[in-house]
């Protein structure tokens, strides 16, 4: 081999090691679904709103938060995940199975008026952020126009494609990461208070805590990401619950990947909120956020118009995510008690119950914003009420997902059960705390 061939065989080594990266990010994306839209609308523009209050209130003495959640929100959600590729089913079909109907009703009730009011915070949340880029447009008219435009691509848009959409939303999300990249901030100090949890057991920081976990730890995370596993089943041609039952490791390690990943852009991305208005707000003596707009529109004197820009696209971005999944996660979790026929993949006249949950759901979200209702109590009470209905509901995804006799193979370790356990403790914990403090 002579000098001249050396760089030749080079070059071709260096080829075949990009192809082969190529290969293995285009892998790694076909694995990403309902994990990653999952994960994604989570941080709606309520939970944004959440985080950025945290950041400004607290600074970085609750960005801990972000780190020690996202391990409790993934193996909850993997949970679920198992339970529906193992069944076929979605959670509360699993639910309505395994326990009474009472306790079915109790949290499907309460997941309604959870979701109901976070749909009408984000539709607020939206109309707002929009405002701050085209003042002129009435208030009004962005909510019915955002609520109203969704509604209609929820139902009229086959399923394959409006999955497609939502997928492509996550990118929005990084508007977050974006912005936290172009401001100075002490990056060793958000280590340490990103891995040191502190807490001082006030009435607010107990509120603060609550709606993270109910944010973060979401019950309509838990219907939304089982019922999408079912319709992907069914994307695929398995269209009866018989041919849906069952699964194998390459499954379960594909969906692993996929919610693992959609958790850790979730918390990912709620650090970079916190630690951004923390950095801003915080330190600029801003400690009072009532929504995402808000926001995002008092970064723009310290973070400049740019950063400001990259927010609100965040937020019209999530709420476009999270309302669908919000609306949707209620319904198939109705429809799924009542045994009514449901799926995103079936046409209007074929699922008219399943629709007019999705329809009721976003139509209240809509009046909710013309009542005058306080847009930071409609976040609390949402909190709260995820953080009743979620401990009973934890509780029901790891016996479930421990019962062999359902499970077989694919139930949970004895690691795994300690977790479930210890999460549902920590929800129930923190949501008695956080009713004890409202009185």
């Amino acid at each position: 081999m002579n000098e001249k061939e050396l760089p030749k065989i080079n070059s071709e080594v260096l080829i075949e090691k990009k192809l082969s990266l190529l290969q293995k990010g285009e892998s790694y994306i076909k694995k990403l679904g309902p994990g990653i839209i999952t994960g994604a609308a989570d941080d709606d523009p309520s939970g944004i709103a959440t985080y950025s209050q945290t950041g400004a209130q607290y600074g970085t003495g609750l960005l801990w938060l972000a780190a020690w959640t996202f391990p409790l929100m993934a193996m909850v959600q993997e949970m679920c995940a198992r339970i529906s590729l193992v069944t076929g089913r979605g959670l509360a079909a699993n639910i309505k199975y395994s326990y009474s109907k009472k306790v079915l009703y109790l949290c499907t009730a309460l997941l309604f008026v959870a979701n109901t009011l976070n749909i009408g915070a984000d539709l607020g949340a939206m109309a707002k952020a929009i405002q701050l880029i085209s003042p002129s447009i009435p208030f009004s008219f962005l909510v019915i126009f955002i609520g109203i435009t969704g509604l209609l691509m929820e139902i009229f848009v086959p399923y394959k494609k409006y999955a497609k959409y939502l997928k492509w939303l996550v990118i929005t999300l990084f508007s977050y990461v974006i912005t936290g990249l172009m401001i100075n901030m002490d990056w060793s100090l958000l280590l340490h208070d990103g891995l040191i949890p502190q807490i001082t057991f006030s009435k607010t920081q107990i509120l603060l805590i609550t709606g993270i976990l109910g944010t973060t730890i979401s019950p309509y995370l838990f219907f939304w990401q089982t019922s999408q596993e079912v319709e992907e089943q069914i994307a695929e041609g398995k269209t009866t619950a018989h041919s849906r039952r069952g699964t194998n490791i390459a499954e379960i390690k594909s969906m692993r990947i996929d919610v693992w990943s959609g958790m850790f852009l979730s918390n990912l991305v709620m650090f970079f909120i916190v630690a951004v208005c923390a950095n801003t707000l915080f330190l600029n003596g801003i400690t009072d956020i009532g929504t995402a707009s808000d926001a995002a529109a008092a970064l723009k004197p310290f973070a400049g118009q740019f950063a400001t820009l990259l927010f609100t696209i965040g937020i019209i971005g999530t709420g476009l995510l999270a309302i669908p999944v919000l609306a949707g996660s209620t319904s198939y979790a109705i429809s799924e008690s009542f045994g009514w026929k449901e799926g995103l993949y079936r046409k209007l006249n074929e699922a008219r119950s399943f629709y007019a949950v999705i329809i009721v759901s976003i139509l209240i979200g809509i009046i909710i914003n013309f009542l005058g209702i306080n847009p930071i109590k409609a976040l609390i009470y949402s909190a709260i009420a995820n953080g009743i209905v979620a401990p009973v509901i934890i509780v029901c995804i790891v016996h479930i997902s421990s019962n062999h006799k359902i499970m077989g193979h694919f139930k949970n370790s004895k690691f795994t059960n300690i977790v479930g356990w210890l999460i549902a403790t920590i929800m129930g914990i923190t949501a008695i705390a956080a009713i004890y403090s409202l009185f």
